[in-house]
């Protein structure tokens, strides 16, 4: 009796081996996340509701993401990256970290913010912006900069912050931004980053850093992108907003799937949502410009016809960055002034 026992054990064991995995076990899709912490959270528990499966996400800064993929090209421990400027999606795309991904729902998105070749798709469009602290501006008795040009007025000096090229995407395009306002003359770009340094108090690693600290009074200006400040003024920031008169970049935030990432399939099943009507109108609500024809715009009080928008060729901006950051480490700082 106890032989039949131990053996009818021995069988279920064996059985349970080489059985399929427990039905409760979760599912998880791993992600990498330029977008906001509460914009994440809010689009990343939604996906969990209506599907079932967990997004475990990292929030990093465009550079750090970059990085991070680079670094785990042999082993990729996410599957899919969310947010990010469209130019380090581009980037990531060259050193052959990505993979392309057809999307049954990427035909609501315009052809010019899809890549070609399918390996990354444009969320929304962020123009960059100018943020002042409206206390601190009466402190010290400071008008609005209105243009690049009125950043280099002595008064000023050490009260502007904004993020580094080296590790943001939003400073970044600070840099492209300033070339195609001087005709695409990268020595007078340069020339006029050089003296903008002087107006740098700080340069922060997140492009979204220095309009926070602007919020609280920590420094006068910032230069970010437009959606960022817009949320903080309407969270009751003492601040005001300017698109620069003489010309403004803007980011073309996108996602793209990891290659050889370990959730590959919840990664399209993320990918395909994100670009459904439901989350592009959780998008929408943070003061950003969705591409997408299912969202409806939330008012920020800006629209884009009424920008002076540069001739931006992110393209362009992905093939030349290497060599563009390596001439601001040598000519202006390669240091954070944190």
């Amino acid at each position: 009796m106890m032989k039949t026992i131990a053996k009818t054990c021995l069988l279920w064991g064996i059985a349970c081996l080489i059985g399929a995995a427990p039905v409760s076990a979760a599912e998880v899709v791993k992600a990498y996340t330029t977008l906001e912490e509460p914009l994440a959270q809010a689009l990343f528990d939604e996906f969990k509701k209506q599907t079932g499966i967990e997004v475990e996400w990292i929030r990093l800064s465009g550079g750090e993401a970059v990085a991070r993929i680079e670094a785990e090209k042999a082993n990729p421990q996410a599957s899919i990256w969310v947010g990010g400027v469209g130019t380090q999606h581009i980037e990531v795309k060259l050193k052959d970290l990505t993979t392309p991904y057809k999307s049954r729902a990427a035909d609501s998105i315009p052809a010019k913010y899809r890549d070609p070749e399918n390996y990354w798709t444009g969320l929304y469009i962020g123009p960059i912006s100018f943020c002042m602290n409206t206390k601190r501006a009466e402190e010290l008795k400071l008008e609005m900069p209105r243009s690049w040009a009125d950043l280099l007025k002595p008064e000023y000096a050490k009260r502007v912050r904004v993020a580094h090229p080296s590790t943001s995407g939003t400073a970044y395009n600070m840099v492209t931004t300033v070339i195609r306002i001087n005709g695409g003359d990268e020595d007078k770009a340069f020339e006029y980053l050089k003296k903008l340094d002087n107006s740098i108090e700080q340069y922060s690693r997140s492009g979204s850093a220095p309009g926070k600290s602007c919020a609280i009074g920590e420094i006068p200006i910032a230069i970010g992108y437009l959606h960022d400040q817009v949320k903080l003024k309407v969270e009751g920031a003492p601040v005001e907003l300017v698109i620069p008169s003489d010309g403004t970049g803007f980011e073309t935030a996108s996602m793209s799937l990891i290659k050889g990432g370990p959730d590959p399939l919840n990664a399209k099943k993320l990918y395909d949502w994100v670009l459904g009507a439901d989350a592009m109108n959780i998008i929408a609500k943070w003061y950003v410009i969705p591409l997408s024809n299912l969202a409806t715009a939330t008012d920020t009080g800006f629209s884009l016809d009424q920008m002076n928008l540069v001739n931006q060729d992110d393209q362009w901006d992905a093939a030349n960055k290497a060599r563009l950051i390596d001439r601001w480490n040598k000519e202006i700082t390669s240091e954070f002034k944190e």
